[in-house]
Order: C-alpha cells, then structure tokens, then sequence
C-alpha cells in the first residue's frame, strides 16, 4: 500500500495545503496529514482545533487520516511504516528549503529510503501561506478566502 505522509503545523490549514491534498489523493492509497507540534513554537490554534480544521476539511475524501507527532518527520515515518513523505512546493525559495530537508532525509534513512514527492502548488494558490493567514486573522481582515470553510471561525 503506497502511503504519503504531509507533515507540517497547518496553523492553520489553508487552500494551498488543500490544493496539494486534493491532487495527491489520486497518487496514494492513503494520505496521513500529520501535524508535527514544536514546543519551542508558538501557535495561534490549538492541535485540536487544527485537527478538527483538517479532518472537516477532508471529512469526504476516504483515504485521508489526520494524526499528529513530535520529533523528526522521518521517525513519525517510521514509526507508521510509510515511505513516501508529501511537500508542496510554491515558489523556488520552498523548493531550495525543501529539497535540503528531502536530502538530509534521505541520508539519515539509508537502511529504509523515505522518498519526498513534490507537487507545485497551483498557479492560483501559491501566494497562500499559514503565516500570512494568521497575520490576516490578527487584523481582524479577510482571510476567509484564503482558507477552507471549516477554519471560519
């Protein structure tokens, strides 16, 4: 069974990271969006709330699981015996970023490859980013064009 993992902190979860989602879950059996949770990182919602955000986002999409994990992206791998992690990539910044991590990946998993699939964010949507949501929310403007439905709070 090919399994992706798409990690990250989706505080909160926007139309990008949907679009991403959304087109992978053709390429997977199953797509596990795993939350990673960073003590020294300070979020604006709860893992709760982004869990509850995430699975009613993709309460329609079968093969679409929400968990979430501290420490390494790899060790949560692991741990849930997938091979394949999910990045989305939205300008040349993210793919430089990204593709150090995917290497530094590779090498720490020599014994159990975990290959990093990339998938461009579409045209439309590759302004979008959780920073930039949550700097929206905190002037009280309009970010909910920005974000799927269940993050309109």
């Amino acid at each position: 069974m090919k399994t992706a993992v798409f990690p990250g902190s989706f505080d909160p979860i926007t139309l990008g990271h949907f679009d991403i989602v959304e087109r992978a879950v053709p390429l997977f059996d199953k797509i596990i969006i795993a939350i990673g949770q960073n003590s020294q990182k300070k979020y604006m919602f709860s893992i709760e709330q982004r869990m509850d955000f995430i699975k009613k986002t993709f309460k329609n999409f079968p093969n679409v699981e929400v968990d979430s994990f501290e420490g390494l992206t790899i060790d949560y791998c692991r741990s849930k015996d997938v091979n394949f992690i999910l990045r989305g990539l939205r300008n040349p910044a993210d793919f430089e970023f990204e593709k150090a991590i995917a290497q530094t990946n590779r090498t720490l998993t020599q014994d159990n490859k975990i290959e990093t699939i990339f998938l461009l964010t579409s045209a439309g949507k590759s302004f979008i980013s959780s920073s930039i949501v949550r700097e929206i929310i905190s002037f009280k403007g309009n970010y909910e064009i920005l974000v799927p439905d269940a993050v309109r709070v």
